[in-house]
């Protein structure tokens, strides 16, 4: 249950939230969440917390937070759960909303789906309804890492997924699956007919880009570019430049090596394969991925925000056309799992973990 925190406690977490009182930005927590994945922004400035073992939470600093009714069940475990939420494009007519989650198949098996549905207030309470579950993961596996399920409408009104590969490797060359690939869709879940493979039919036809281990975040630069950061294995942390068709190698090749110290051969070895515009080894563990387009912080427009997990740190990303790098990491001192952009250009985090904290950045 999120609790709203008194203005001198948020002084006094500022601090230790930052780390470093030099940091360009104040760091001003505003509630703590269980296990916080992903956020939203309604219109009127309120925003949708999930948690991974399946409340969604609509947050209002000024009255509180309310549990939103009608949320499907999940299959909560390892890195598996409720994920992603996201608002369509015309959310302020039909209210649909969307919301990736960790499923239960037969004989132990589990994948990532995505569900829309309508937010309604009914008077006494905020709910969902008419859901549809409108993709699902192909096939479903056995354990519970590596969902991605990152989820992003593009301007002209297509939705991407990131699909992680569920640790089983192989699946992300597999065409007759979606398995460690990133998928565009209608927003109704239907396949557009200018696909790179949809004259393949079937769940072939969702694919957009192949080749990925752990995609976890997606966002568009200003040019209408997709980027997305990507979990290496034992090294080898990507931010790709996402192009349509294009094949990104895994497992075939990664700068990093298998966690039991195998190698893998390295991008440069193998030139079929897109190779990653940025890298990180040792790892930042990307949770998600953010491009900054807003006013508050003038210096930082266009620029990559990418939330560090075992990093513990806000790492920020410069491009210059196709190309990027690492410009500047803010050490935080905590596990960070996502960040977005909110309505007047703050920048918003969530912690990773039990007592999470949601957490607003504004410049000094």
């Amino acid at each position: 249950m999120l609790r709203l925190l008194f203005l001198g406690l948020l002084l006094v977490l500022s601090g230790h939230a930052a780390g470093e009182s030099d940091l360009p930005f104040v760091v001003d927590p505003a509630g703590t969440f269980n296990e916080p994945w992903a956020m939203a922004f309604l219109p009127d400035g309120s925003l949708l917390v999930t948690e991974k073992k399946g409340r969604l939470l609509l947050v209002d600093t000024n009255r509180g937070t309310t549990e939103v009714a009608g949320v499907p069940e999940v299959d909560y475990g390892g890195q598996g759960g409720l994920g992603d939420v996201l608002l369509h494009p015309e959310f302020g007519q039909n209210g649909l909303l969307y919301l990736s989650y960790a499923e239960a198949g037969d004989d132990n098996t589990r994948g990532a789906a995505v569900a829309r549905a309508k937010l309604v207030d009914t008077g006494t309470a905020m709910e969902l309804a008419g859901l549809e579950v409108i993709w699902r993961q192909v096939p479903k596996v056995t354990g519970k890492g590596h969902y991605g399920h990152r989820l992003l409408f593009s301007a002209d009104g297509y939705l991407f997924i990131s699909s992680g590969e569920r640790q089983k490797f192989d699946p992300a060359q597999d065409m007759q699956g979606n398995l460690g690939k990133i998928v565009r869709l209608h927003d109704d879940g239907r396949v557009p007919g200018d696909n790179p493979f949809f004259d393949q039919g079937g769940v072939t036809a969702q694919i957009w880009s192949l080749g990925h281990r752990n995609p976890l975040g997606i966002a568009f630069d200003s040019e209408g570019r997709l980027w997305s950061t990507e979990m290496g294995p034992r090294g080898g942390d990507e931010l790709n430049l996402v192009i349509k068709g294009e094949n990104y190698g895994y497992p075939e090749v990664s700068n990093g090596r298998h966690y039991n110290f195998l190698p893998i051969p390295d991008h440069d070895t193998r030139p079929e394969f897109a190779a990653p515009k940025a890298w990180w080894t040792p790892v930042i563990s990307p949770g998600g991925l953010m491009i900054y387009s807003g006013a508050l912080f003038r210096d930082w427009q266009g620029d990559g925000f990418i939330p560090g997990l075992s990093s513990k740190a806000l790492i920020r990303v410069e491009f210059d056309g196709t190309s990027a790098r690492e410009a500047e990491r803010f050490d935080l001192q905590v596990r960070i799992r996502a960040v977005q952009q909110g309505p007047d250009g703050a920048i918003w985090l969530l912690e990773d973990g039990s007592g999470g904290r949601l957490l607003r950045l504004m410049p000094r």
